[in-house]
């Protein structure tokens, strides 16, 4: 089956998406400029070819667009193509994905929440392949007593730091007197 990828501007920079009938299949978040970005994702899907996207992956580029610029949205409306990813990061990934915008778990809560209390480290090994950034937002997960951890998106912690600002998450956001 064919993958669709296309380029896509917003408030962070310009972005990319990749899509199959089923479902996007993977989200680009800004690099240093507009051919890195469609030059990393064609790395994950070197077999993509650029096109128009069709209207319900414009509706998620739209989403995704309108969320990057502050008007928060889950995304969970948006539907995925999980084929050949696998089964322990699926799980990981729909945990993720219910996290609300604001909100914060740690690798530690997750791995709980899967029934694998020592599976911190896996849980972030999974979470540094998220092929959906944004939409599956493992920039909502932080390593243990709150401490930022890894990202692995253009941008690294700054980038996570920055996309937990947009969503006013409390310590990331506009700073408090009290």
């Amino acid at each position: 089956m064919t993958t669709g990828i296309a380029l896509f501007d917003t408030a962070l920079g310009t972005c990319a998406i990749a899509w199959r009938a089923a479902g996007i299949v993977g989200v680009q978040l800004p690099e240093g400029s507009p051919e890195s970005t469609r030059q990393r994702l064609e790395h994950c899907f070197p077999d993509a070819v650029e096109h128009q996207p069709p209207a319900p992956i414009q509706r998620a580029i739209d989403g995704i667009r309108e969320h990057l610029g502050g008007a928060l949205d889950d995304l969970r409306w948006i539907d995925l193509d999980f084929e050949g990813i696998p089964e322990f990061d699926c799980h990981v990934y729909d945990i993720t994905r219910a996290i609300d915008p604001g909100t914060t778990l740690t690798y530690g809560d997750i791995a709980a929440e899967l029934g694998k209390p020592g599976a911190a480290q896996a849980v972030g090994q999974a979470l540094g392949r998220n092929p959906l950034p944004v939409v599956i937002p493992c920039h909502r997960v932080l390593a243990a007593g709150g401490q930022v951890g890894g990202f692995s998106a253009g941008g690294g912690t700054l980038t996570k730091r920055e996309l937990l600002a947009l969503e006013h998450t409390p310590g990331f956001d506009d700073p408090v007197l009290f």
